[in-house]
């Protein structure tokens, strides 16, 4: 339930400024898909241009509400789906941000100004005071955040590809930070390089992040929404979770109420020579979701499974597997039996039976003046997705550990780790894992790519920080996120492992110096990997056991997200 407005701190009379005055019926303007322009006025004093889309006919109509960095201006060929399907569509320009007046810091404000935004929307003339929001990537971050300010009128909400957190995973990724990603979107913004350098030294947990990032905030959230997003996305945890998150432990009105759908794709075209047929997630399933929650149309997305998602499979351009496709299941990770452990062995080997040797490792020299280059992966910008690992090369600081050709297939749904045993001749480095299938023909499928830097193996508040002790075999966790793959009889799975990926992330300069320090030159780190009996390296895989649809994960893996 939605509280009262006795909740607000303080929320000033939201005035308006416009290029018409106050919008009655008889002035609305005969094409609905041109908009008019206001100037909201934030708690702050500072006004943000918000273009209104209205439908014909009489009002008052729900409303859904986008709040972009990106230019608000042509916007009218979205708003028309919209419009044309009852609703009123207003875009807003973020603070600082085009037409809108302020100072723009990337996702900093949106928490106070998404929650003025939609409140002012419940109280139009034209408005029914139901509120939807809606949006992608840094929309969806800023919707989100509006949800987590809960403003009463908000009444549900739809996003597709959207962190569940810009600090934990957003913006760095196990304590790297997100060179290309991070950095060339900052740049992309008009941010300033001593900007980004600041931005990227704020790796520790500190008051502005606490602040700001949803992660500390969503508890707050009580209404139904819908996450969409890929297998290949740089926010694909996020869809995920953020699901998981409120439909599991969520607030009422949020708690049992939310769906998700995550498929084949990436944030853009994927790279590589993987292609799967049917992957475009519904482009109706928005419409039907705010149709039931805004205007009480009983369109059957109530009664449907709450988690929808493609299970992927062999999918080389022009041979797909029949096997790729969509499924469905009542909860996250779906009917998987058993977590199963897939140990690194001696000569490159991935086998079930935990090793015996005693004593087993492998080293290798990360210099960080020669770091391994991205291929693919979970990107925003350049190339992303399934690319071939192969042409990564043969490399002495480039690890592969891979299984015996498969004799059936191996069925994966679910939240991937990988419980690592390392350790370094340097007080901090990183080491950086990926999920591979390789195909028959040698084909080295990228599935997932993920790392850690090393300090940061405890958390990243600053007392979990703690450097390595040189050469003192270590544990340490890599979250590989969630996937759905079908790795098919005659593949084989695969885990690599190196201490490098760029520009994907940042590169270690291996000095134990605080991150973005740089008084100290750069230096080879020898790392080892160890896969003995005392120190056994192992991927942890959600295996679906295909004969028993309906058995759950153990409590251990239904932990709050």
């Amino acid at each position: 339930m939605k509280r009262s407005l006795s909740y607000v701190v303080w929320l000033p009379l939201l005035t308006l400024l416009t290029v018409a005055s106050a919008v009655t019926q008889a002035q609305r303007p005969a094409n609905t898909v041109e908009s008019i322009e206001y100037m909201v006025e934030m708690r702050d004093g500072v006004k943000l241009a918000t273009n209104i889309y209205l439908p014909e006919g009489d009002g008052p109509w729900p409303v859904v509400l986008a709040r972009t960095p990106y230019n608000k201006a042509g916007s009218s060929r979205g708003a028309r789906r919209y419009v044309d399907n009852g609703y009123i569509y207003a875009v807003q320009d973020q603070r600082g941000r085009f037409r809108s007046q302020g100072e723009y810091v990337p996702h900093e404000h949106e928490l106070a100004d998404g929650y003025d935004s939609v409140e002012w929307l419940g109280v139009q003339p034209w408005s029914n005071g139901r509120i939807g929001m809606t949006g992608a990537s840094a929309l969806g971050i800023a919707g989100n955040l509006a949800a987590a300010a809960d403003p009463p009128h908000l009444r549900a909400a739809y996003f597709s590809v959207a962190p569940r957190s810009l600090f934990y995973e957003g913006r760095f990724v196990g304590g790297l930070f997100k060179e290309e990603d991070t950095g060339g979107w900052m740049r992309g913004q008009g941010v300033s390089e001593d900007e980004v350098t600041a931005y990227r030294k704020r790796v520790v947990l500190d008051k502005r992040w606490q602040e700001t990032d949803l992660i500390f905030h969503r508890h707050n959230i009580d209404i139904p929404i819908y996450n969409a997003g890929g297998w290949y996305d740089l926010f694909g945890y996020g869809t995920v979770m953020n699901f998981k998150y409120q439909q599991e432990w969520g607030r009422e009105g949020a708690k049992g109420n939310q769906k998700v759908m995550v498929g084949p794709i990436g944030h853009g075209p994927l790279s590589g020579d993987l292609e799967y047929p049917e992957s475009r997630l519904g482009s109706d399933e928005e419409l039907r979701f705010f149709d039931y929650w805004l205007r009480g149309i009983d369109t059957g997305i109530a009664g449907e499974p709450p988690v929808k998602y493609y299970m992927m499979a062999s999918a080389r351009k022009g041979h797909p597997s029949a096997k790729n496709g969509w499924r469905t299941a009542d909860q996250w990770p779906p009917s998987a039996s058993r977590r199963v452990r897939y140990y690194l062995t001696e000569a490159g080997g991935l086998s079930t039976r935990p090793p015996t040797t005693v004593t087993a490792s492998t080293t290798y020299a990360f210099d960080p003046s020669d770091p391994v280059p991205t291929l693919g992966g979970l990107n925003l910008r350049g190339q992303r997705g399934p690319m071939d690992q192969r042409d990564v090369g043969e490399r002495t600081d480039y690890l592969r550990f891979q299984t015996p050709v498969l004799e059936e297939d191996l069925v994966v749904a679910g939240k991937i780790d990988l419980e690592l045993w390392a350790s370094s001749d340097a007080r901090d480095t990183d080491f950086i894992t990926k999920l591979v299938d390789v195909y028959p023909d040698g084909y080295e499928a990228l599935v997932l790519d993920m790392g850690l830097r090393a300090r940061f193996r405890h958390g990243r508040r600053t007392e979990d920080v703690k450097l390595l002790t040189p050469g003192e075999p270590t544990r340490m966790s890599i979250d590989l996120w969630n996937t759905a793959i079908t790795i098919e009889r005659g593949h084989r799975l695969a885990v690599h492992l190196t201490s490098s990926n760029y520009p994907r992330f940042d590169v270690n300069p291996n000095t134990g110096e605080a991150v973005g320090e740089t008084t100290i030159e750069p230096r080879i780190a020898n790392n080892t990997i160890y896969h003995d009996a005392n120190h056994p390296t192992a991927l942890l895989l959600p295996v679906m056991d295909e004969a028993s649809p309906t058995l759950a994960l153990s409590t251990s893996q239904n932990d709050q997200p």
